[in-house]
């Protein structure tokens, strides 16, 4: 079993850029107030969850909250009612998406490990 080395999982460095996108959006795309707020603080969340992450790669729960977040950006248009704010609602939806993508293409690895934790491998 090798081990995660810290800063090297491609799939939390895509979920810290979605979520850095998702924090900037509103300087580009038109917004209201509450929309603002809501990819702001989900965007920096998510960033902050990859950075916990590729931090910290062994930490399940990190892995788990990463996911969360990515489906609270997924359904915030719908739950916030701003889904006829297209240019938002298509960032959210996006930026949603390729977090739950990648946490759930990174999460089976660090199952693994876990799995595996304390265990060592028969002698042949």
């Amino acid at each position: 079993m090798s081990l995660m080395k810290p800063w090297t999982k491609w799939q939390n460095w895509v979920a810290v850029a979605a979520g850095l996108y998702a924090a900037l959006s509103p300087i580009w795309t038109p917004t209201t107030g509450k929309t603002t707020a809501t990819l702001i603080v989900l965007g920096v969340l998510t960033l902050l969850a990859g950075l916990a992450d590729l931090a910290m790669p062994r930490l399940l729960s990190v892995e788990y909250a990463q996911g969360v977040l990515g489906i609270l950006l997924f359904v915030a248009p719908w739950v916030l009612g701003f889904t006829g704010m297209t240019g938002m609602a298509i960032t959210a939806f996006v930026c949603g998406a390729v977090t739950i993508i990648a946490t759930a293409w990174a999460l089976p690895s660090v199952m693994k490990m876990h799995e595996g934790h304390g265990h060592r491998p028969a002698a042949a």
